[in-house]
């Protein structure tokens, strides 16, 4: 088994930017994240902890990065279905993992458990999600974006 660590961090898009605000995997209210894909750091930081467990590089390595990269446009659940099997191709499955969102908004807590079960499901294991603000501090306190960190365990396949 094989453990891996993973971060993302975007900011809000300006208000009446038209950019949807996506977040583990879900369609929340409110102004959208800054990104080339639908910047939901949750599934983000997710994807960057299975391919650091499996030892697969990262979310630019597998999807590119910009405006004209494999991964623009996309949403983090898609992304998240993708990384899985790329990690299948090379005798990786997931066993378990967790995210932990850091910001102001939107309150996690009324809509964890439908998150966790849209995460869950792209990934193929049990993924548990955390929410805590920064107390008012950085750019996260701040209310001008919201990042995550997630951790991953990967076990290879035998066969």
């Amino acid at each position: 088994m094989f453990i891996g660590q993973g971060f993302d961090a975007h900011r809000f898009a300006p208000a009446g930017s038209g950019k949807e605000l996506w977040l583990a995997g879900l369609r929340w209210d409110g102004d959208g994240i800054e990104g080339d894909s639908d910047g939901d750091v949750a599934a983000h930081a997710l994807i960057d902890a299975l391919l650091s467990a499996a030892h697969l590089g990262d979310i630019g390595t597998l999807f590119g990065v910009g405006r004209d990269s494999v991964g623009a446009g996309r949403h983090g659940a898609d992304m998240l279905r993708t990384t899985v099997a790329h990690l299948a191709e090379h005798g990786f499955v997931p066993c378990s993992a967790s995210v932990a969102l850091v910001g102001n908004r939107p309150k996690i807590g009324p809509r964890r458990a439908e998150a966790e079960a849209v995460l869950s499901d792209a990934v193929g294991c049990r993924v548990s999600l955390t929410a805590t603000t920064t107390d008012g501090m950085g750019f996260t306190g701040h209310g001008e974006g919201v990042a995550a960190i997630a951790t991953a365990l990967v076990e290879r396949c035998h066969g």
